[in-house]
């Protein structure tokens, strides 16, 4: 009965939001051995992420599963798209001294490290569901991999299970400057004015 009631109101939060446009892209709802699971296709990243925000402000949501995809851009196979996330990894300065591969029963190397290498990333599709792993240098070289997955227009979703080594704890500053090198590489943001811009809420 409990569990009933709350996929009840997360679903009557994400009816609210016309952003999320149940309408169009359904969204299925279930409880799991306490567990709140969100299945299916929406518009683009801000509605998968708004999802989970009205899901995650529901009274009794301990924790979610998250399998929900993004609609794809543009339509490409899943060779195309593991070429294109091997591609922008391999332009991408900060990965330089990684290891980068395609994933194709067997790992194929696109580009070998250097004499010191600095991490590896493997990278499969399937789907158009994009899986990141392996080890990088820190967490910001693991977030930036996973928003230039991302950027690739045949992408669905991203499973970012790169580790990285040594390990290191998450802090506000680690998150800033993540937040802030993701605006640097984004053609369409100014990084310059986001960063001189006054902070709200934070």
């Amino acid at each position: 009965m409990v569990e009933r009631t709350v996929v009840k109101q997360v679903r009557a939060r994400l009816e609210r939001d016309p952003r999320i446009n149940l309408h169009l892209y359904p969204i299925s709802i279930a409880m799991e051995n306490g567990d709140l699971i969100l299945a299916g296709q929406v518009e683009n990243i801000a509605a998968k992420k708004l999802a989970l925000l009205d899901a995650a402000e529901t009274h009794g949501i301990q924790r979610i599963v998250d399998r929900l995809t993004v609609a794809p851009a543009e339509k490409m196979g899943d060779a195309e798209i593991r070429d294109h996330v091997c591609r922008v990894l391999l332009e991408e300065p900060a990965f330089e001294r990684c290891l980068v591969g395609g994933l194709t029963g067997s790992v194929v190397p696109t580009r070998e490290a250097g004499s010191e290498p600095s991490g590896s990333i493997v990278i499969e599709v399937k789907d158009g569901v994009v899986a990141l792993n392996g080890e990088v240098p820190s967490l910001s070289h693991k977030r930036l991999a996973g928003v230039l997955a991302w950027w690739v227009p045949g992408t669905r979703a991203v499973i970012n299970g790169l580790e990285e080594i040594p390990p290191e704890e998450d802090n506000d500053d680690e998150l800033t400057d993540a937040v802030r090198l993701v605006l640097e590489k984004d053609p369409f943001v100014n990084a310059a004015v986001s960063a001189s811009a006054p902070r709200i809420g934070l």
